[in-house]
């Protein structure tokens, strides 16, 4: 056996990989009168430092036929290579790739091309990303038996930006206040208040729906939309868009709507002029310029007292004061100012009214009806058709008569709204015009020639003019 060994040793060779994952056998010399068993051959090959892993069914390859092997290098053992941890990552609550700007494919399979950005919105306290942890490494086997350490994953960590916090235990990431979620330089995270349009608001924007305050240093043109949690500050001008803000709205270029979309804002509207346009504030409407042809509705005042300062046309109805340097035109244009009630409740008065009417000429139909049907049945000529008739428009009138006295009861109550008239008034810098109808409260007053610095209010059953002071 040992003779044996020392023949081996003379004709074979072992290296072991510098990685020590693997071993292969080659021969120095071709000796086709060399014998070995596979046993002998595994004792070789271990003597030589290969423990583990070893291909007992290559060895026993080699033992019966050496001289296959004889030209190459035959891999005789195989070691279990250790596995890395993975890295820590962070998980985002929302997609962080830019996507690229394309139209929206609706369910129906049709594709608007007015939604291009869908904007990562947050609000506060909503998580924003959370930290994966680093896996551990997992040991592996060398041939020569050695245990090989895995190296453990790279662990992540939030690069924290402005309006984000942490929890206790540093693993997730929310949003301090409402608004964008951003990635800037380094990677850090933000959530910014403002998003800016860097331009028009066109198809290359699309539609804008934001939880923050909006920027637009450009136009906004006729059939898209912007919506805003914040503000809504444009530098340039506004067409037939449809703007929607639960703050205030600027518009330093004004609005040229075309009597097309519609500007509605929970407190303020601000803009250098407004022109067939359709203008709702929850506070007050401002206006530098002009508001020609257009309805406006401010639940406390409108005020256009410019240089310019010209309401002409259309409707301007404010919950308590409208002011204006110029009112009316010298051709007599239709121009309605209303003061003294919420604009909501004038509109829902107008709606209520009309729907009064409906009841009341449908419940004289049924009455007409019914009394056709008694005349019947004082004759004793009501077939059963007849009756089952008679009995339905009894149940009708019921129900039509009920709701007819609730609309009754809601005019009343906002007509009383329309008596507490103290504080409301128009005022008027310069000249107002014939052609002008002035309503406070439930008061109306018509102005058929022109007069200068005055103010209407409602005094002791009419409307009064009184000179500016």
């Amino acid at each position: 056996m040992l003779s044996n060994l020392a023949a081996l040793e003379t004709s074979i060779g072992i290296q072991i990989a510098p990685d020590r994952l693997s071993a292969v056998l080659y021969f120095n010399k071709t000796d086709e009168g060399l014998a070995f068993t596979a046993e002998e051959l595994e004792q070789f090959v271990r003597s030589h430092g290969v423990v583990f892993g070893i291909h007992k069914d290559v060895l026993a390859g080699v033992a019966r036929d050496p001289k296959n092997y004889f030209y190459g290098q035959t891999v005789i053992a195989t070691g279990n290579p250790p596995i890395d941890g993975k890295d820590g990552a962070i998980e985002f609550a929302y997609s962080m790739e830019e996507a690229a700007r394309k139209p929206m494919e609706l369910e129906d399979g049709t594709v608007d091309y007015k939604e291009i950005i869908r904007l990562k919105n947050v609000i506060k306290g909503q998580l924003i990303a959370e930290l994966i942890p680093a896996g551990e490494g997992q040991p592996g086997k060398a041939v020569t038996g050695e245990e090989l350490s895995g190296k453990n994953g790279k662990a992540a960590r939030f690069k924290v930006g402005k309006n984000v916090v942490l929890n206790p235990e540093q693993t997730a990431m929310y949003a301090a206040i409402d608004g964008m979620i951003a990635r800037t330089d380094r990677d850090k995270i933000n959530v910014f208040p403002v998003y800016e349009v860097n331009g028009d608001v066109d198809y290359n924007i699309g539609n804008i729906d934001f939880v923050g305050t909006v920027v637009i240093r450009g136009n906004v043109l006729t059939g898209f939309r912007v919506k805003a949690a914040g503000d809504i500050r444009i530098v340039g001008g506004v067409e037939g868009a449809e703007l929607e803000s639960d703050g205030s709205i600027e518009i330093t270029g004004g609005i040229m709507a075309g009597s097309k979309g519609s500007v509605k804002a929970g407190k303020t509207v601000k803009s250098s002029f407004i022109q067939d346009g359709n203008v709702l504030a929850g506070e007050d409407i401002v206006v530098s310029q002009s508001i020609m042809h257009s309805h406006v509705r401010a639940a406390r005042n409108i005020v256009c007292s410019g240089a310019k300062g010209l309401l002409v046309g259309g409707v301007a109805q404010a919950g308590e004061k409208v002011t204006a340097r110029t009112v009316g035109n010298t051709m007599s244009t239709a121009t309605v100012i209303e003061v003294g009630v919420l604009p909501e409740l004038r509109a829902e008065l107008t709606d209520l009214r009309s729907k009064l009417k409906g009841v009341s000429e449908s419940l004289d139909k049924t009455d007409k009806a019914l009394t056709l049907l008694d005349h019947l049945a004082a004759a004793g000529q009501l077939s059963p058709d007849k009756l089952a008739l008679r009995v339905k428009l009894n149940a009708t009138k019921r129900q039509a008569s009920e709701e007819q006295a609730a609309v009754k009861e809601r005019i009343l109550e906002i007509e009383k709204t329309l008596e507490d008239t103290e504080r409301a008034k128009v005022e008027v810098i310069h000249t107002i015009y014939g052609g002008t109808k002035i309503v406070v409260g439930r008061y109306t007053r018509f102005v058929k020639d022109p007069v200068q610095r005055v103010c209407f209010r409602y005094f002791d059953g009419d409307i009064n003019m009184t000179p500016l002071v």
